[in-house]
């Protein structure tokens, strides 16, 4: 019988202990009415330290409330969250205020990055923004410089500690890496803070070209690389032999100028990628910008992905496309469009398909993703899945928040049986009824709301109402 009772009895205990111990509720009870004063009398290490809060200052209950009932203390924050109590004072840092990309952690808790009351570390961090992994705080959830190949380099300035280089409030217009990276500076300025543009042997490594005007971040990734001098994962050819290869497109400097091998950027380009000015020339779908020099939107020395984009996949296209590129401060951004590139649709140097599309259908380009047939090829050497026959490359870990649509004989979305595609005539299977695909309900971009729905609508009845008049009655 005992044994029986011991565990029931046991599990009650917990649950009274648990109960009496829940979060906010304070070891001993406390007066309504008390003041910072009291709360001192225990708690007075918060208010010493090489950094204290300046919050600090104003006392417990400027941030804290007292509630008592009975012989039960609690302490609570005067708002619902830890995130708004901070932005009581420090509105200027709201993130839903503040145009550009903002620090995910600053975002909604302040408290992964800072203690309330007071620290060792300046800013009331909680770790320094320096040392190696378990001392510094930016490595709590980046990898940066930890992952370096035994080939690879690594840049030395981490050494120094995050902040020589990253300013993580900065923000600002997102086209701009200064901002977008939450840079103290602007490249190259950030960069010939510590590397001097007249150094012999930085002129010596650069064939002595004129480089120190240069965007360094074009050729250079400022944290690490599997490649000797920090040199971006991808690099051209003719350029992948270092300073001995320039030669291959360059003359010697002249009057403190970059020579070329050939009259211009393009003549030079095809001598190699004849088949690519093929393409351009002979597409059915010209590409405007195809049309000018190659160097508009590939970096002709090494970039982050494949084909050299510049200044990265997303932003060679948005320099011309403004119309689209404001589209990426809705709230739900098309992952493929404003993080892999404008590339991972559309064929850059023109093609057979409206709009540049890779697929002749709008319907056939999105289950390329989405389709329950869908087969992304994986490339175990560099780490990669393709798409369209090997066309596209996407990060190895891209398909696992992909949602794979149930679609049958063209039907079974969004709900079961729901037509995905034309609905043909009754009496002509050659005639369209009713014009119906992805584009019918999404957005191909962006939208102000999940799903992705047209016209930047919420996924309700009013919506689905548009097409089924019936709904409302």
């Amino acid at each position: 019988m005992r044994k029986r009772l011991f565990k029931p009895v046991m599990i009650a205990l917990f649950l009274a202990m648990a109960g009496r111990m829940n979060a906010g509720e304070h070891p001993v009870p406390l007066d309504k009415n008390v003041d910072a004063a009291k709360c001192l009398e225990c708690h007075e290490d918060k208010t010493k330290g090489p950094h204290v809060h300046s919050a600090i200052q104003l006392g417990c209950t400027s941030c804290h409330e007292v509630r008592t009932s009975k012989d039960i203390t609690r302490i609570k924050l005067i708002t619902t969250s830890s995130g708004k109590l901070c932005l009581t004072c420090h509105a200027d840092r709201n993130a839903a205020d503040l145009k550009g990309r903002v620090h995910p952690p600053a975002v909604r808790d302040c408290l992964k990055c800072h203690d309330p009351h007071q620290s060792k570390n300046e800013k009331q961090l909680l770790k320094p923004v320096s040392g190696d992994k378990g001392e510094n705080l930016c490595l709590s959830c980046h990898t940066t410089g930890l992952t370096v190949g035994a080939k690879g380099s690594r840049h030395a300035a981490l050494d120094m500690g995050c902040d020589t280089c990253h300013t993580v409030h900065k923000v600002g217009d997102p086209d701009k890496p200064e901002f977008a990276n939450h840079l103290k500076r602007s490249t190259p300025a950030l960069c010939l803070d510590c590397h001097d543009g007249k150094d012999a042997g930085l002129q010596k490594a650069h064939d002595n070209q004129p480089f120190a005007k240069a965007d360094c971040l074009e050729c250079h990734n400022p944290h690490q690389s599997d490649r000797p001098k920090l040199m971006q994962a991808v690099v051209h050819v003719p350029f992948d032999g270092g300073a001995t290869s320039c030669s291959t497109c360059h003359e010697p400097m002249k009057d403190g100028r970059i020579t070329l091998t050939a009259a211009s950027p393009k003549e030079l380009c095809v001598t190699c990628h004849s088949e690519k000015a093929e393409q351009i020339d002979k597409a059915k779908v010209q590409h405007p910008g195809a049309l000018g020099e190659c160097t508009d939107c590939h970096n002709p020395h090494a970039a982050k992905t494949a084909g050299l984009p510049k200044p990265d996949a997303v932003n060679v296209c948005l320099s011309c496309h403004t119309d689209q590129a404001g589209l990426r401060n809705k709230k739900h951004p098309h992952q493929p469009a404003f993080e892999q590139g404008c590339a991972t649709c559309h064929q850059p140097h023109g093609g057979e398909n409206p709009k540049l599309l890779r697929a002749k259908t709008e319907n056939d380009l999105c289950l390329e993703c989405h389709g329950p047939d869908a087969q992304p090829k994986r490339v175990e050497a560099e780490h990669l899945m393709t798409i369209f026959d090997g066309t596209v490359k996407l990060p190895e870990d891209y398909f696992r928040k992909v949602v794979v649509l149930p679609i049958k004989y063209g039907r079974g979305h969004p709900v079961e049986h729901h037509p995905v595609k034309d609905l043909m005539a009754a009496d002509d299977n050659s005639k369209t009824r009713l014009p119906l695909g992805c584009g019918t309900c999404h957005q191909p971009h962006a939208s102000a709301q999940p799903n992705l729905l047209v016209k930047d609508q919420s996924s309700n009845m009013q919506f689905c109402a548009a097409c089924h008049n019936d709904l409302g009655k």
